[in-house]
């Protein structure tokens, strides 16, 4: 499994539009990601004190994670987070898991 981490940081005097934002991307977003292939979990948050935002997403493979790279209706969101002042780290990290603990319900 991989988890990918992309991580954004902005103004703090932006918190409020820059969380309007990111919580009204997943209407774009899920049923873009929901239809790619490898895909076991997708998070998006928010941190007022750190003034940043993340996607954390859990792959089958590096191939399926990379999907995201590509992915068109992100690639335009990112351009409309940058436009609010939201700064990018790249390159974006996909981890290899090691070791995970299994949610039980």
């Amino acid at each position: 499994m991989i988890v990918r981490i992309s991580r954004g940081t902005f103004n703090s005097a932006r918190y409020d539009e820059v969380a309007e934002l990111l919580n009204a991307s997943q209407a774009q977003l899920i049923p873009a990601i929901t239809a790619l292939p490898g895909n076991f979990s997708f998070y998006a948050g928010i941190d007022r004190t750190s003034n940043s935002m993340v996607n954390v997403s859990v792959w089958e493979t590096i191939k399926h994670a990379k999907q995201m790279d590509s992915l068109a209706p992100m690639l335009a969101l990112a351009g409309e987070f940058q436009k609010v002042g939201v700064q990018f780290e790249r390159p974006i990290t996909n981890y290899e898991t090691l070791w995970t603990i299994p949610v039980f319900t």
